[in-house]
């Protein structure tokens, strides 16, 4: 089934040939596309949920959604935009997936009046230095999410708050929260 092509702007990230033909069914473009993607894909996806091996399968998760997707691709933005977005979509809906799964809902956005500043994790090793990734995977996972996702991949509060259904403040508590956290990680 081949779709109709609407008009897309430029999107100079990759070719707008590319876009198209990936549009109307042509596999060998589409694989053009997730080439030059994939290692942002994965990038985003392992940095969200800490875990390599589940990353990957996130990634590959991701480029079947974009290919299902692909007829909705307005060109309003770059390629690589919509992509990033859409990846961060299929991680969002997997935790909530494993979180119904699981029967518990820990895995949002902590209250911030039952969190204490002191559950942080000492370093496994003392003396030594924890990189930065490293120290992003100890984070709690609601600080962890609000704090890829603003600082790392550049979402607005106001993005990230309707991206997991919690309020604009709700998360810059978060942000401020894991700052500290890997501030005191660091030091």
């Amino acid at each position: 089934m081949t779709l109709p092509l609407t008009p897309l702007s430029s999107t100079p990230d990759v070719p707008l040939d590319d876009v198209a033909l990936a549009r109307n069914g042509d596999r060998r473009a589409f694989e053009r596309l997730y080439r030059a993607n994939v290692d942002r894909v994965f990038s985003v996806c392992v940095r969200m949920v800490g875990d390599r091996s589940r990353a990957e399968e996130l990634t590959q998760d991701a480029f079947v959604r974009a290919w299902e997707k692909l007829g909705t691709f307005r060109g309003d933005s770059q390629f690589s935009t919509w992509l990033h977005r859409l990846a961060v979509n299929v991680v969002l809906n997997d935790r909530e997936a494993e979180g119904r799964r699981r029967d518990r809902h820990d895995e949002g956005v902590e209250d911030m009046d039952t969190i204490a500043y002191h559950d942080v994790r000492p370093l496994p090793v003392p003396g030594l230095s924890l990189d930065l990734e490293q120290a992003i995977a100890t984070l709690p996972p609601g600080a962890k999410k609000v704090f890829v996702l603003h600082d790392v991949e550049g979402y607005t509060h106001e993005e990230i708050g309707e991206m997991l259904g919690v309020t604009a403040g709700g998360c810059k508590a978060q942000l401020h929260r894991a700052r500290m956290l890997l501030r005191r990680m660091l030091s």
